[in-house]
């Protein structure tokens, strides 16, 4: 079935009119398949034919492509120090920075309920969005055209890491066990928002020392959020 009419009621600054072009920009070539990204670009909200599945595989491709270059760059550091950069490269809001950069909420393809409640912005959907895109250029480009679109993406956040990052999480457990103290504990404050677009508040505390809170669109990010509040407080 053709892609033309399934596409017509997205017209509206939804799916840009500009689709093959946007993708020959982006991907440095015209797709074989354009319903491979069409599909990448469609929630859950419009079709059951949506991103899900090459999401799982953008996800793969993703994380094998930076853990190689990691391993190429970074030749006399351990593994530990290794996962943490890894770590920090492939989180959603990284993926959704990139896909906001290269202009991917103006193609996103919305139900009229995730529409209206800001999908389009969302972390979660955009980084989902972009393995998916990542996942599709695997299948439609072949694994070393993949590879080379995520280093190109990726090229100045690798450049622009410095000393392998420590994760706050990871931080504030190190920080307790050194002080001879409990580690964190993290409960769930609150969860609002619609089911594609949650927020989340997280408190953590050490023992009953010090506590803080954080928000975020999944429980990880909140909790990194919170874990980077009480770290501050702690060292003040």
């Amino acid at each position: 079935m053709g892609l033309g009419g399934p596409l017509e009621p997205d017209r509206r600054g939804l799916l840009s009119e500009d689709l093959d072009g946007w993708l020959a920009r982006v991907f440095g070539q015209a797709p074989r398949d354009r319903a491979r990204f069409v599909r990448a670009l469609t929630h859950g909200s419009q079709s059951a034919e949506n991103y899900e599945r090459l999401e799982f595989l953008g996800d793969r491709v993703l994380g094998l492509t930076i853990a190689e270059w990691l391993f190429e760059r970074f030749s006399k550091e351990p593994e530990g120090q290794l996962s943490k950069r890894l770590n920090a490269l492939v989180t959603g809001p990284v993926c959704a920075d990139i896909a906001r950069e290269l202009g991917v909420p103006q193609h996103l393809r919305l139900g009229k309920q995730a529409r209206d409640d800001g999908a389009a912005a969302s972390d979660n959907i955009l980084g989902d969005v972009m393995e998916a895109l990542i996942g599709a250029a695997f299948l439609d480009f072949g694994p070393e055209a993949a590879r080379a679109f995520v280093r190109r993406l990726w090229a100045g956040r690798i450049d622009g890491q410095g000393k392998a990052p420590q994760h706050p999480k990871s931080a504030l457990q190190e920080w307790a066990a050194a002080h001879n103290r409990r580690p964190p504990e993290y409960t769930i404050v609150d969860r609002s928002g619609p089911h594609h677009a949650p927020r989340f508040t997280i408190k953590v505390s050490v023992g009953k020392l010090a506590e803080a809170t954080g928000e975020g669109a999944s429980k990880h990010a909140a909790e990194t959020a919170a874990a980077k509040a009480l770290l501050a407080e702690l060292k003040k």
